[in-house]
């Protein structure tokens, strides 16, 4: 693709708990993760944000002679990106002084998420962001949309103008992508209860982006899912079996990455992908444990998740998983080792390596088994169905047949055992203490 020039604005009094280098850093990464050849790079200080341009002048007038100057030396800059969100009208006149195309932050993150979706869901689910960030760009933002077409001069005037078609014609497409949305929430409502019948615990994975959540699910699943030092190598959510060490199941969902700043098109559109982690029984918060900027991706992500319902502090379903500590020294993962343990719902591994994924796979049965309690079931011989999903759902401690009942005492959680449908299992005294 073609080279492009990067520009991160800081704008003076923002409040912000990230450098100003880390930030242009994570500009540059969005850029290389849709192959664009980053020219230049560069941190923009603007003492007072200009409506027109966002910019200051000085600014301005050095990057355009920057563009100019590479383009009579042969190596043209195609495309300036700027990591901040812009007016139409900024948009616009940016591009006038720098005559190449320019595009703000969301409209990078959109080129993203549009190069990366490979389910249906997923294409609509960009398609529609795409679409509401287009509708706001179409105010003034192009001369050549305010052509007036001849009406048919039944009323006489002036016919419609190409602004108010295009408004119009991409009213109606969100309107008809947001009707199949609806259908795939129904289809994955009802993919849902299927599970729940046959209740497979759901272990969801989230994270700031290039935390290392697919490379952690490619460990623990022993799949094969795109996974590189990119940002947003992946988007479309993916879901395997993994047995436990115990022997129990769960299911694994690696979930899109969240990111600073994220288009509010996007955290709409992906609203329903993220009903995934709301329904999930437990929920690992996958931080990359070496960036600089570590507490304030967990800060981000955390946002995300309260905005869903979960609070990261006191849901007893969140489970902290510091990652890449591979690429800390000595002192620094014995630091981190020892923080998580104190924590007690957090550990400490290296999904490039499988570096103590033992102790991951160790918590998640602890918290599988926690909230079990003894049963006392009769179920009938005939019912193996019954007999064969107690004992893969739950720990079976005892057992006394007759000549028509199998009598079982079984250590199962409340939960899973009301999602059973068990006609020939009768309950018999009843729960007692574990």
């Amino acid at each position: 693709m073609g080279r492009a020039l990067v520009l991160h604005p800081v704008l003076r009094g923002a409040d912000t708990d990230r450098s100003p280098e880390a930030s242009l850093d994570e500009a540059v990464g969005l850029a290389a993760a849709i192959d664009l050849d980053v020219a230049q790079a560069a941190v923009v200080k603007v003492n007072q944000p200009r409506p027109a341009t966002l910019l200051g002048g000085g600014a301005i007038e050095q990057y355009a002679k920057l563009i100019e100057d590479a383009q009579e030396a042969g190596e043209a800059i195609d495309l300036v990106i700027v990591d901040h969100a812009l007016t139409p009208v900024q948009q616009r006149n940016l591009e006038k002084a720098f005559g190449a195309k320019v595009i703000d932050r969301t409209g990078l993150i959109l080129e993203i998420f549009g190069a990366r979706a490979r389910t249906h869901e997923g294409q609509l689910q960009v398609e529609l962001a795409s679409l509401s960030y287009q509708k706001s760009r179409l105010v003034r933002s192009w001369t050549h949309l305010e052509r007036q077409r001849g009406g048919f001069g039944f009323l006489g005037g002036p016919g419609e103008s190409q602004l108010e078609i295009d408004r119009r014609l991409i009213g109606n497409r969100i309107v008809r992508i947001k009707r199949e949305l609806d259908e795939v929430r129904r289809t994955r409502g009802l993919h849902r209860k299927a599970r729940a019948k046959v209740p497979y615990p759901v272990v969801a994975l989230v994270g700031y982006t290039n935390a290392g959540k697919s490379t952690l699910f490619n460990r623990m699943a022993g799949a094969d899912v795109f996974a590189r030092n990119l940002l947003f190598a992946t988007l479309d959510p993916t879901m395997r079996q993994v047995v436990l060490p115990s022997g129990r199941k769960v299911i694994l969902s690696d979930t899109v990455g969240f990111i600073s700043d994220l288009p509010t098109h996007l955290v709409a559109a992906f609203r329903a992908t993220l009903e995934e982690v709301q329904a999930a029984d437990i929920i690992l918060h996958v931080r990359d444990i070496a960036h600089p900027d570590t507490e304030a991706q967990k800060a981000d992500v955390e946002a995300i998740l309260a905005d869903l319902g979960i609070d990261p502090e006191r849901d007893p379903r969140v489970v902290e998983v510091a990652n890449k500590i591979d690429l800390l020294d000595g002192a620094e993962v014995d630091a981190v080792i020892a923080r998580t343990e104190r924590a007690g719902n957090a550990c400490a591994v290296s999904a490039a390596t499988g570096g103590r994924l033992d102790t991951l796979f160790r918590i998640l049965d602890d918290r599988m088994t926690a909230g079990r309690e003894l049963v006392e079931l009769d179920v009938a011989h005939g019912d193996g169905a019954t007999l064969a999903w107690l004992y893969a759902h739950g720990e079976v401690v005892g057992r006394r047949d007759d000549d028509s009942h199998a009598h079982l005492r079984v250590a199962i959680e409340p939960a899973t055992l009301a999602r059973m449908a068990h006609p020939g299992a009768h309950q018999g005294q009843g729960r007692a203490a574990a």
